[in-house]
């Protein structure tokens, strides 16, 4: 295991070759990009987006390129106002090429998890995401060992055969 930078991580989705897996498991989370545009969306205000805009166009290249973004979310039901607020923008990263499943905790008892989310770069890499209690993040790891990359491989493509489509999931 080696302790990664956020820039380490973000070179992974310009190097990968086929497909990037990502595997959420936190009902919310507080990053210092995201709390503005949370308040916003809870305040009822109007939010123009531009801050996802990085995103969706690394997100394009990759999909133009034909490799493949997989997002499974994994959540709590009623699911939390965090992500009533994913929810409503998640429209917008499947507009741009990922494709993205909902996964209703309670569905996913018998699956071995990893501990902390991740997201697994052509079964070679591991990226995990260690989080605090805030939400903010604490740390990244990069896993290359075999084991630990199947674990993700499997336990992502346990979770993804459970999920909803983003386009038909509905939390009410």
């Amino acid at each position: 295991m080696e302790l990664i930078t956020g820039e380490a991580r973000r070179e992974f989705f310009s190097t990968f070759r086929r497909e990037a897996l990502h595997l959420e498991m936190r009902d919310s989370y507080g990053t210092q990009v995201e709390k503005p545009h949370l308040k916003k969306w809870r305040d009822g205000e109007r939010d123009d987006r531009k801050w996802l805009q990085p995103w969706f166009d690394t997100v394009r290249s990759a999909t133009r390129a034909g490799k493949v973004i997989r997002r499974a979310r994994i959540v709590s039901e009623p699911v939390s106002d965090y992500q009533r607020w994913v929810l409503s923008d998640s429209h917008l990263f499947v507009e741009a090429g990922e494709q993205i499943v909902w996964v209703p905790r309670r569905l996913v008892s018998g699956i071995a998890l990893p501990g902390n989310d991740f997201w697994l770069f052509d079964d070679e890499a591991a990226v995990f995401t260690v989080f605090a209690a805030s939400g903010e993040v604490v740390e990244r790891q990069l896993w290359k060992e075999p084991d630990v990359v199947h674990l993700c491989r499997q336990a992502f493509e346990r979770v993804w055969t459970l999920g909803v489509p983003d386009h038909e999931y509905d939390p009410a």
